[in-house]
């Protein structure tokens, strides 16, 4: 499996994911506006960390690839696959975030009726 169809696989998941924590958050009215720009800074610092780290490891001999398996762009030394992974936890980490902050606030309004065991809140 070459490291794109690799990238593929896993990517299909988080597109799954983030589809559903952004419906979450619309649903709880969480301005988009906010989140799309945490998003955009995170996602820039980690491509800018991955860049620098994944370069300074395979420049080291820590880290190799197979060529074959490349798609062969690169920045620097390392290849563009690898950035798939910085993309991926700036996009999953929001939208698991969203999809939790929707269950939580499901199950505070089911206590609030009394018909749930807790309040939803993380203070005692």
């Amino acid at each position: 499996m070459t490291y794109l169809a690799l990238n593929a696989v896993f990517l299909t998941v988080v597109v799954v994911v983030l589809v559903a924590g952004v419906r979450a958050a619309r649903r709880r009215g969480v301005p988009m506006s906010r989140s799309l720009a945490a998003v955009g800074l995170s996602l820039l610092v980690l491509l800018v960390m991955t860049a620098v780290f994944d370069n300074l490891m395979i420049s080291a001999g820590l880290v190799a690839y197979d060529d074959a398996q490349r798609v062969g762009l690169s920045i620097g030394v390392a290849p563009i696959e690898d950035f798939a992974y910085s993309v991926a936890a700036a996009l999953l980490l929001p939208a698991v975030w969203h999809l939790l902050g929707a269950r939580r606030r499901r199950a505070g309004e089911s206590s609030a009726h009394g018909t749930g065991a807790g309040s939803g809140r993380l203070d005692p």
